[in-house]
């Protein structure tokens, strides 16, 4: 009963969205604008309800000094750096001072870290790849990733038109058809997973 109340809820949202996308109206619009502004309100309030478990098990991993306590003491002052600066009296939220050089001086250079250490990774991955039992498909992917690389190389002058030219056209030929295949069956699978939790359809009714 409770899963069949859920999906009439879902269809009957759906629908309004759909119509008024299709129908002007005034009473429609304001009731669409309604819905949505409910769903960013639910979805807010999941974020939050992520950040304050995450702030629960991380204080749990300090008090019970489990785990990486010092990693948990980090991410505890992160957040609450951030919720301070964001939050505090006169402050311009995500827009303060504060917030952006937080943001400046310590994600970024945090997530240019990660991205440093992943090259070295995928090196160590592709070795392990081309050694390992099923090669032909690792030697393949190898080639194209180093194919990627040089026609990104920062060179000037002719062969650096050649190479970008090359660049743009194999990432919208041949790299954008791919892709485009990946969401047009991405998108088939999304609807026919969507219509079958609509209709009720499970895999027992097979």
């Amino acid at each position: 009963m409770r899963r069949s109340a859920l999906t009439a809820l879902v269809v009957v949202v759906g629908v309004l969205l759909l119509v008024d996308l299709l129908v002007v109206n005034a009473s429609l619009g304001e009731l669409a604008m309604l819905i949505v502004d409910a769903a960013i309100l639910v979805a807010a309030g999941a974020a939050l309800a992520g950040v304050a478990a995450l702030a629960i098990r991380r204080g749990g991993d300090v008090w019970r000094r489990r785990g990486d306590p010092v990693g948990a003491i980090l991410v505890l002052l992160g957040m609450t750096a951030m919720l301070v600066a964001g939050l505090r009296p006169g402050g311009g939220g995500a827009a303060d001072a504060a917030v952006q050089w937080l943001l400046v001086a310590l994600l970024i250079p945090i997530g240019s870290t990660l991205f440093g250490l992943l090259f070295v990774t995928t090196l160590a991955a592709a070795r392990r790849s081309l050694t390992g039992p099923r090669s032909r498909e690792a030697t393949v992917l190898v080639a194209a990733a180093i194919v990627a690389v040089l026609l990104l190389l920062p060179l000037g002058g002719a062969a650096g038109a050649a190479l970008s030219g090359a660049a743009g056209w194999s990432l919208a030929v041949p790299i954008g058809a791919v892709f485009r295949g990946l969401l047009i069956g991405i998108a088939v699978l999304a609807a026919v997973f969507a219509a079958r939790t609509l209709l009720g359809i499970g895999s027992a009714d097979e």
